[in-house]
């Protein structure tokens, strides 16, 4: 099956003609054309863009002989028995086959993808093409990065490609160029939590380890949790655990660790450190970075950046800062990736 897409670019284009925000200013008029298909000489889409619509792009009755539609429209097996799936932005994930390529929104929550190699719909022989691009995300090279960590691609329009049928391969996710350890830094509100939930968007399977309260009594800190947990892809699993030593060793798949500060927080609780012995908290972070280092599968984790602040007023809290400093740099020193989150914005360390 040879498949050549005339553009792939979102129904107005990127950039958007007459927007004047900052990601399309930055760009040349007709940059990315808007999504077009042909697919062995024949176009599939000749009055739009249905990639952002979210139209069915496939009917058997239009197609030529060989051809079958499936997926509900968005899916389409040729004659060789190679399968393409177009998948636009807001149609649910469908179940069934397995394709050889995979055309989709990705700036529309890509956990889509992860939901797709969960139900093995995409393996690690199915090749990803970020299609539907505009100005929802800020430059071509940050879409570049995003589709790095989730094993996807972006490519010119006008690209052919040949999609050949493959046997399922072995492993359903992402990933080998993903950092096995990666540690986020920043501030309060600073985007480190969303930015660790999007390096992990792509992955069939996720278990995120949440070590905070859960908000009993507490109606803002409660609204904050809901707000995190309402955001997380549905598909993933959560542990609500202080024992970090445990969930690393025994993981079986990514780890999504938030955060460092509010463990360290009910380490201190636990042992009754505030004002007493701190020993037992300089252990247990003696205890964290070994499993960290030996990590049977990749970990995101998310801290609190203590250093830059007003010096604490009380003894308790500066033990507090300085622990948590302390396992900050240890962690890091451990890391394959560091960066601090500002603004929303990545600054590898």
């Amino acid at each position: 099956m040879k498949v050549l897409l005339t553009g792939t670019a979102s129904a107005a284009g990127w950039p958007e003609p007459g927007c004047r925000c900052a990601s399309c200013a930055a760009l040349p008029p007709g940059h990315r054309r808007p999504f077009g298909l042909v697919v062995d000489g024949f176009s599939l889409t000749p009055n739009g863009s249905p990639i952002a619509e979210g139209a069915a792009l496939f009917s058997s009755a239009g197609l030529p002989a060989g051809y079958r539609a499936c997926a509900g429209g968005l899916g389409l097996a040729g004659p060789d028995g190679a399968r393409l799936l177009c998948l636009p932005r807001g149609r649910a994930v469908p179940a069934g086959e397995r394709y050889d390529l995979v055309l989709m929104d990705l700036l529309d929550r890509p956990e889509r993808l992860g939901e797709l190699r969960r139900a093995g719909a995409a393996d690690g022989d199915t090749t990803v093409v970020a299609v539907g691009l505009d100005h929802r995300v800020r430059s071509e090279e940050e879409l570049a990065r995003r589709l790095r960590l989730w094993d996807a691609h972006a490519v010119p329009d006008g690209t052919d490609l040949t999609v050949t049928p493959a046997a399922p391969a072995r492993t359903a996710g992402p990933g080998s160029g993903r950092p096995w350890r990666a540690l986020l830094l920043g501030g309060s509100r600073s985007g480190k939590s969303a930015e660790a939930e999007l390096r992990l968007a792509a992955e069939p399977y996720v278990t995120y380890v949440a070590t905070g309260p859960g908000g009993a009594g507490d109606g803002e800190w409660a609204a904050r949790v809901r707000a995190h947990r309402e955001r997380r892809p549905a598909h993933w699993e959560t542990v609500e655990t202080t024992d970090l030593v445990t969930a690393i060793r025994t993981a079986t798949g990514p780890l999504l660790i938030d955060g460092m500060g509010t463990w360290l927080a009910a380490v201190f609780d636990e042992h009754g450190a505030w004002e007493g012995d701190r020993a037992p908290v300089a252990a247990r972070c003696d205890e964290l970075v070994a499993a960290w280092r030996q990590a049977p599968q990749p970990i995101v984790a998310v801290s609190d950046e203590v250093g830059m602040g007003v010096v604490p007023a009380t003894a308790s809290g500066r033990a507090f800062r300085d622990a948590l400093g302390r396992l900050n740099e240890r962690l890091a020193a451990e890391s394959e990736y560091v960066a601090l989150v500002v603004a929303g914005r990545l600054l590898p360390l």
